[in-house]
């Protein structure tokens, strides 16, 4: 708590007065390709354009194609030599991920980074087009399915460029509120019980056990990737549209603890580029520096059953998407 406050600079160096520019100063990413969720805005557009700035090629998938054009054009107007594109990408809808992956591929390039990023948080309860509860659809699933995709192309270039690939999921704090055991396997779609908080933390808890099931495998595998997941901080952004006043009246008696979005992006940056995490997976990070998440998020079994879980829940979307899409006429 105190580092959190005083932004004093824990083993890492950095801390949580750190800022993505500072974490990836003197850093060359010239030979990278990055592929981050969400960013068109908030603390994702921030990652996007320091990265850029280090020279990475960097892919923005967002769903408002608008924005993420105006995200491109802010990005160029800063730095004229970015490497920037941006591609439509709707976490909420299985179809859309597919479609994104397809179009990623058609650009034949390589991808060393996959940062997921975006989120929706306290949302009033709705399904997604799949008829899976939206945080969780757009927050978990939806990234779990697009980092399926896009895992071969990572694993290709890893091996073919000798250079160590990185998967950064986004969690938060707030996966330590969330339902008794965790996942509500059974009551995921329960109108009935559903709690908007509680929905989120279960979203974020989802988020790290997936990073870390991802990286038992592949560390099994004896792939060249590393899968961690990180807790950005508090910051004001696009995230709290669901709950502006709440949010400002907690900022109001915790002022101390929230963080700009430069400061927010800082370690999802240090931890996707920093040559200080080379061989580092598995592992929780908050303020640039590795923390112990809760007791739930370091459950292997939980891990697995959510694995096993998110792959029947992909395969009944795509198996509704096939049965609606209408017969060949010959």
């Amino acid at each position: 708590m105190l580092r959190l406050i005083t932004g004093i600079p824990g083993p890492s160096g950095f801390g949580s007065a750190s800022t993505a520019e500072q974490v990836t100063q003197g850093i060359d990413a010239s030979h990278l390709t990055v592929v981050i969720t969400g960013g068109a805005a908030g603390i994702g557009f921030e990652t996007g354009r320091v990265l850029a700035l280090r020279n990475a090629h960097v892919i923005i998938a967002a769903r408002n194609m608008e924005a993420a054009n105006d995200a491109k054009q802010n990005i160029l107007q800063q730095n004229e030599k970015a490497r920037v594109d941006a591609l439509r990408l709707d976490l909420c809808s299985i179809k859309s991920i597919k479609e994104f992956a397809e179009r990623f591929h058609d650009l034949n390039v390589p991808l060393n980074i996959l940062i997921n990023n975006a989120g929706i948080m306290f949302c009033p309860f709705q399904l997604s087009e799949d008829g899976v509860e939206v945080q969780f659809a757009t927050n978990h699933l939806g990234h779990f399915y697009l980092t399926n995709l896009l895992l071969d192309k990572m694993k290709e270039t890893a091996k073919t460029s000798g250079i160590q690939g990185r998967i950064v999921n986004l969690s938060s704090v707030a996966h330590l509120y969330t339902y008794v055991n965790g996942i509500e396997f059974d009551k995921l779609n329960d109108k009935t019980s559903y709690s908007d908080k509680k929905a989120y933390g279960q979203s974020k808890l989802a988020n790290i056990l997936h990073a870390n099931e991802l990286s038992r495998r592949l560390q099994a595998e004896g792939v060249n990737i590393t899968v961690n997941s990180v807790h950005p901080g508090l910051i004001m952004t696009n995230l709290f549209k669901h709950s502006g006043n709440l949010m400002g009246l907690l900022k109001l008696f915790s002022f101390f603890m929230w963080k700009n979005v430069p400061q927010g992006a800082a370690t999802t940056c240090y931890v996707a580029l920093h040559p200080q995490l080379k061989d580092v997976t598995g592992k929780y990070f908050l303020d640039c520096n590795e923390y112990q998440p809760s007791k739930l998020a370091n459950d292997e079994d939980l891990a697995k059953k959510l694995w096993d879980f998110s792959n029947k829940l992909i395969d009944s979307a795509l198996s509704k998407t096939a049965a609606e899409r209408p017969a060949t006429i010959i």
